[in-house]
């Protein structure tokens, strides 16, 4: 167990890598152009009315890394992936669309970067839409601190390590808003509020054992 007291493990949670490693089970999207990329800038607009119909018609696949570590793709077939990350994938990548392509340009993107928030919330799954995803961001996006949520004590669970942090304090923000890392967990500590657990859990039970003493009181009042 790590506490936001450990500088190392603070930096080891703060240094996310911008360019992650490549493993099996992700799911890779892939774009290929002609001509070192010049359809996406295109600066003059001159390939826009010639293209829009054709982009809209170009299906938008997603590609699994299987657990041999190798991909299959469009025209260059299995290729062994796992172990890179996107950068080195792309020029390797590149060469071999070079045997199609003039000066081809590639951009690879995976697809599954997310994170789970557990404890307080109904249990959310928020995709990591930039490499640069803070804690803070991601439980804005998710919604999960609120009346019912302990923010002085939270989780992040990273493989067998796990990071508290309390987000209540300045210093404990500063040291605790750490990057987050695809497959990371938050866990949210809920506030515990006995008595209305008590009657959450055993109303049912409260209830019948009221109408049977206003029966009993009702009965006796007959007789």
């Amino acid at each position: 167990m790590k506490s936001d007291n450990d500088s190392d493990f603070v930096q080891k949670l703060s240094s996310s890598d911008s360019n992650r490693i490549i493993t099996v089970g992700d799911y890779l999207e892939l774009d290929v152009f002609t001509k070192n990329g010049e359809k996406v800038i295109d600066p003059d607009f001159e390939l826009v009315n010639t293209n829009i119909n054709s982009e809209k018609l170009r299906p938008k696949l997603k590609y699994l890394v299987r657990n041999d570590g190798q991909v299959k793709l469009p025209m260059v077939g299995d290729v062994l992936i796992e172990g890179k990350s996107i950068h080195s994938a792309e020029q390797m990548l590149q060469k071999e669309f070079e045997k199609y392509y003039h000066n081809p340009f590639i951009n690879l993107r995976i697809l599954n970067n997310r994170v789970i928030v557990l404890g307080a919330s109904d249990g959310l799954v928020v995709p990591l839409e930039n490499e640069k995803t803070t804690l803070a961001e991601v439980l804005a996006l998710s919604k999960s601190i609120t009346n019912n949520a302990r923010a002085s004590n939270l989780k992040i669970v990273r493989g067998d390590e796990v990071f508290l942090a309390d987000l209540t304090t300045i210093e404990g923000f500063q040291s605790g808003n750490i990057l987050l890392e695809p497959g990371d967990v938050i866990y949210i500590e809920p506030v515990r509020r006995p008595f209305t657990e008590f009657m959450r859990d055993n109303g049912p039970i409260l209830s019948l054992v009221t109408s049977l003493i206003s029966l009993v009181a009702v009965l006796i009042s007959i007789n």
